[in-house]
């Protein structure tokens, strides 16, 4: 049984892809997974771009707009009859450094999978999948103010799951207080840091 008679028996909604195999979406699979669900997903995840399983226009162009697009790297937008589509590229620095803030502010002792689905929801809820042409996940660029909204998201499932030591009244500024930011500073001795 191949891709596109797995497609054609299941009616899947979302289609991931990670083989490192270029174009193992063709336009069959892609009009198939069009044919089971208005609006299909379709992640072509492999890095780099030359291993990617369908490029973002084909994709849009074969599901006739309908497709959301996801990419394992950093794409440029795509054009499509008018419209141009923002293509989020699928990248675990989105969810990571907020994870891993919002553990720290909760002292929690370990990660749990409420937690997990807390940083997903809160990557997902940035973007705005309703308005044409706009990315399913939100740019990496903007990962500094993503960030703190995932380690809020994390915290609170650390504290509903039990696993917080600390429980804190004003959690964003706590998140504000303790992250870190790649800024140079001033030191007496050595001048400003960064400076020959």
């Amino acid at each position: 049984v191949d891709l596109l008679q797995t497609i054609s028996m299941a009616s899947p909604t979302v289609l991931l892809g990670s083989s490192t195999v270029p174009a193992a979406f063709t336009r069959e699979v892609v009009e198939a997974m069009s044919a089971s669900t208005e609006r299909p997903l379709i992640f072509s995840l492999s890095n780099p771009t030359s291993r990617m399983e369908a490029m973002p226009y084909d994709v849009l162009a074969w599901s006739k707009g309908k497709a959301l697009v996801t990419t394992g790297s950093p794409v440029a937008p795509v054009e499509y009859e008018g419209t141009f589509h923002k293509i989020g590229q699928a990248n675990n620095a989105l969810v990571f450094p907020g994870i891993g803030l919002g553990v720290i502010v909760a002292g929690a002792r370990h990660v749990t999978q409420r937690m997990l689905d807390a940083a997903a929801k809160a990557v997902a809820q940035q973007a705005d999948p309703a308005h044409p042409g706009s990315a399913l996940l939100p740019d990496i660029d903007n990962l500094a103010a993503i960030s703190p909204l995932v380690a809020e998201a994390v915290y609170h499932a650390a504290v509903e799951d039990g696993v917080a030591a600390k429980t804190r009244d004003d959690v964003g500024q706590a998140i504000l207080d303790i992250r870190w930011l790649p800024e140079y500073g001033q030191n007496e001795a050595y001048g400003v840091f960064g400076s020959e």
